[in-house]
Order: C-alpha cells, then sequence, then structure tokens
C-alpha cells in the first residue's frame, strides 16, 4: 500500500528523532546544561513521549492506539528494550545508568500510548506540542533567558507559532467556524494564549520571575499567525468572484 505525504513525513522524523536522541543521550552531558540545572528525568520523559508519537504514527498513520491491537504491543516492547539497553550502553560512555532514568522513560512511553488511545493524529499532536512547549520552559531551574538569550526568544516565537497554527488546522478541519468572522478570531486566539498563560503561571508558582519579554514574543507570534490568517481569509471572501450562472 502507498505511503501518503503524511506518513512519509512521519517515518524521515522518525529517522532523524530518533538517531538523534540516542546521539544526545551517549554524549557527556553539556556544561551549560548542568549550569541550567535541567531536569533529567523530564527530559527522559519528553523524549519518549515524542518517540512514541513518532512510531505509533508512523505504523498507524490515521488511527488511535487501540490495546486489542497486536500493532500497540509491538511498540511498547520495542520501546521498552530499546530504553532497557539505552541505559546499558551510557556505562560505556562515560555517563552513569539510572532506574529512576529509565523509568522516566517508561512513564513517557505510557503516557504517550494512554493519549493515542484519545487522539487521531492532528489532536494528538496538537496535545504532545502543548506538552512539549510546556514541559520545555519549564525543565530548567536556571533562568534561560539569562543563559541563552537569543536561543529563549527565538523558542518563544517559534513554539508558539507552530502551535497556533496546529490549533488553526485543527480549528479548521473540526469546528464549523468560518475564518473570516469575529467568532472564529476569538476562538484561534484563546487556546495558545491560554497554553502561554497556564505555562508562565507554573513558573512563577516554581519560584521563577515573570517574563514579560518571553509572553510579548510569544503574544506576538500568536497574534501575527492568528492576524494573517483572518487577513487573507476575509480577502478571499471579498474578492473572490463568485461562478456566473449560465
Amino acid at each position: 500500500m502507498a505511503l501518503s505525504l503524511r506518513q512519509k513525513l512521519i517515518i524521515i522524523s522518525l529517522l532523524v528523532y530518533w538517531p538523534g536522541i540516542f546521539i544526545l543521550a551517549h554524549m557527556p552531558i553539556p556544561q551549560l546544561v548542568r549550569s541550567a540545572q535541567v531536569s533529567d528525568k523530564t527530559l527522559h520523559c519528553l523524549a519518549y513521549l515524542v518517540l512514541v508519537f513518532l512510531l505509533w504514527f508512523a505504523v498507524s498513520p490515521d488511527r488511535k492506539v487501540n490495546w486489542r491491537k497486536a500493532a500497540v504491543w509491538w511498540i511498547l516492547f520495542v520501546v521498552v528494550w530499546y530504553g532497557v539497553v539505552d541505559e546499558v550502553l551510557q556505562a560505556y560512555v562515560g555517563r552513569n545508568p539510572a532506574v529512576k532514568d529509565f523509568l522516566a522513560d517508561l512513564a513517557g512511553t505510557l503516557t504517550g500510548l494512554i493519549l493515542l488511545s484519545f487522539f487521531t493524529f492532528w489532536p494528538a499532536l496538537l496535545v504532545v506540542t502543548g506538552i512539549t512547549i510546556f514541559l520545555l520552559t519549564n525543565l530548567a531551574r536556571a533562568n534561560l533567558a539569562n543563559l541563552l538569550p537569543i536561543t529563549n526568544a527565538m523558542f518563544h516565537l517559534f513554539a508558539y507559532v507552530f502551535f497556533t497554527m496546529l490549533w488553526i488546522r485543527y480549528m479548521n478541519n473540526s469546528l464549523p467556524l468560518k475564518a473570516a468572522r469575529p467568532k472564529w478570531l476569538i476562538v484561534a486566539l484563546v487556546l495558545p494564549i491560554s497554553l502561554l498563560l497556564v505555562v508562565k503561571l507554573f513558573s512563577v508558582i516554581l519560584g521563577r520571575d515573570f517574563a514579560l519579554q518571553d509572553v510579548i514574543i510569544s503574544l506576538t507570534g500568536i497574534t501575527v499567525v492568528v492576524a494573517a490568517i483572518f487577513l487573507i481569509a476575509l480577502f478571499r471572501q471579498n474578492f473572490t468572484v463568485p461562478p456566473s450562472d449560465t
């Protein structure tokens, strides 16, 4: 059976992502990561959540996880044993294998499979992207804006641009809203801004400073995407010539 374009892109992403996390897991921990006081367990959990997402939709691009089918158990088997081998091999590259790291891998794997039991591709991608933004923003105890100001700014801009584009794609496919309407504009803004507020509120709860610059950059990305799509839809609505009667 021929592969769809989406499935091909997922497989390509998997072929890049899986070797990438393997290489990173077997390199000495960079000093910058130590300085940022990154939560290693959270990073493990997130890495395996994304891995399971890519694996499942590479194998089954149009369906939710069905625990009565063999495919999900094969994926669970492969990922669990990969986690075991991954930890064992770290002993040979100067890093310490840890049962807690493996348990974090397992938590990410099971979280991913449970999420995919409820969501098909587009809503699942939206949820996984939101989780990724939340965790990457809050997994470092140090202030990344001080350590990596440009990288931090670019992350906030492109992360929320991507999330907003995914949300609009899901809206257009699943909700009975037209893009050139004020109601569409409000709904398009609500979820990305809500995610931003939740992420920053959690950062404050963890004792970090409220990073106004990050909020402004993120809001700029969200607003530009929504406004651009709204104006394009409005232009098409007003300037599309209706077919003439014959």
